[in-house]
């Protein structure tokens, strides 16, 4: 990871200005994983050549498959699940999380052996929430706490239709379920605690496959094949989420963000802002592949506190760090409950957003299942880490905007993971 350390000064004089925010990392992934499983050639638009999805393609060329890539244009020449061979080498996830989990679904169904590793965030991360329903399914999956961390082993092609109850609302658990699903005989259901995105049946519906689904169940017919599809990919709602906090926080700012997913399941930190009396507007709506998009623009706004609990955590669950940083700069106290789900990311998202941003003097509150943040105390200068979190490093980016002395940001290489050219968007603002 770079660990080059760079100086933030704060905003004087507010952000102003139209950018574009790169493709949505959700989508680039599925995207080429999609192309790779279809027949025929798939063109991708609004890539996002980040860190994270370039080890997806990275994957899938080990497996075989033809797969140019140049900026955010990618096609991929697919021949189907069963033009997928052996790999040829171990199959390096890098930082991903997406990539290693929907990967394990895509690899369960098979008839290859395989060994997929990751860096040392990933090697920290719980697998077993998504390799105990695959070995359920028939897939054999051996690795470190026996299946629970990297590297995993994994020998399929004799996956089996279930119906599973998902312990813990996970998006990426759902998907390789899906995907196993897809490759067995019978139908798969998986039903969720709680509705998380829903990439995974938008798109596979884009490329020729039946999913149905029924209150929070979802099901797949096996055996169904991907046809190939264009896909252009709408600007990352998560990405946008730093300008959308800093346009409403930072004094004399107006920002325009284009071309940004709407999709439902993402789309919490809009309410949010909404209901905290943000000035957000959203226009030129329009609807590509099943995905929702549109332009916004955020103003600086008298904002009130806010509360973030049940349901309404998978839809923003990677906004949180740049919600606490906004609720830093509300009078009065904003809570976050019922986000578990934060102790399992890049970092313990609780305990480092917490530590980093009291670094710079925030009155904030760790639980055990989210914080407490007691708002409207000035931040102040201070050395931070991003300790290799991307959306932590960002959010300390934006925090730096409202401190009234200069903030030393370490380990900012972490930022390409989703946003490249992160820096040089914050700069066209200035």
């Amino acid at each position: 990871m770079d660990e080059t350390i760079k100086l933030l000064n704060k905003a004087e004089s507010g952000l102003s200005g139209t950018i574009v925010v790169p493709g949505d990392k959700s989508i680039s992934h599925r995207a080429v994983m999609f192309g790779a499983m279809a027949n025929g050639t798939t063109n991708v638009s609004g890539f996002l050549p980040g860190d994270d999805c370039l080890s997806t393609i990275a994957c899938f060329r080990k497996m075989g498959v033809a797969i140019e890539q140049e900026g955010d244009k990618v096609t991929v020449e697919g021949k189907g699940l069963d033009g997928l061979k052996e790999p040829n080498g171990v199959l390096d996830v890098g930082n991903s999380g997406t990539t290693i989990r929907l990967l394990l679904g895509v690899l369960s169904g098979r008839p290859f052996h395989s060994v997929v590793v990751g860096d040392d965030s990933i090697g920290k991360r719980p697998m077993a929430r998504v390799t105990a329903p695959l070995r359920q399914m028939g897939a054999q999956i051996d690795g470190r706490e026996t299946g629970n961390k990297t590297p995993l082993s994994i020998r399929g092609g004799q996956t089996k239709a279930i119906e599973y109850t998902m312990p813990v609302a996970s998006a990426q658990v759902k998907s390789a379920l899906l995907l196993a699903g897809l490759q067995a005989e019978g139908e798969t259901s998986v039903t969720e605690p709680q509705t998380t995105r829903d990439h995974t049946e938008r798109m596979l519906h884009a490329f020729g496959v039946k999913v149905t689904t029924a209150g929070k169940t979802i099901s797949i017919q096996g055996g169904q094949s991907l046809q190939a599809a264009d896909v252009v990919v709408p600007g990352d709602i998560s990405s946008a989420a730093f300008f959308l906090v800093a346009g409403c926080i930072v004094p004399g700012s107006r920002v325009h963000l284009k071309n940004v997913g709407l999709n439902p399941t993402r789309a919490g930190i809009l309410e949010v802002l909404k209901r905290s009396g943000a000035k957000l507007s959203i226009d030129e709506q329009v609807t590509t592949g099943g995905e929702p998009r549109g332009d916004m623009t955020i103003s600086t706004s008298e904002l009130s506190p806010f509360v973030i609990e049940g349901e309404e955590v998978p839809t923003l669950i990677d906004e949180i760090p740049v919600l606490a940083v906004l609720a830093t700069q509300i009078s009065g106290t904003t809570i976050i409950r019922d986000a578990e789900e934060l102790k399992v990311k890049e970092t313990n998202r609780i305990d480092t957003v917490v530590g980093e941003l009291a670094k710079l003097g925030a009155d904030i509150e760790a639980t055990d299942d989210g914080m407490i943040i007691r708002g409207g105390k000035p931040l102040t200068g201070g050395k931070v880490d991003s300790h290799g979190d991307h959306r932590i490093g960002m959010a300390l980016v934006i925090a730096s905007l409202c401190a009234n002395g200069p903030v030393e940001l370490a380990n900012i290489g972490a930022i390409s993971v989703s946003y490249p050219q992160f820096f040089e968007h914050l700069q066209s603002l200035q």
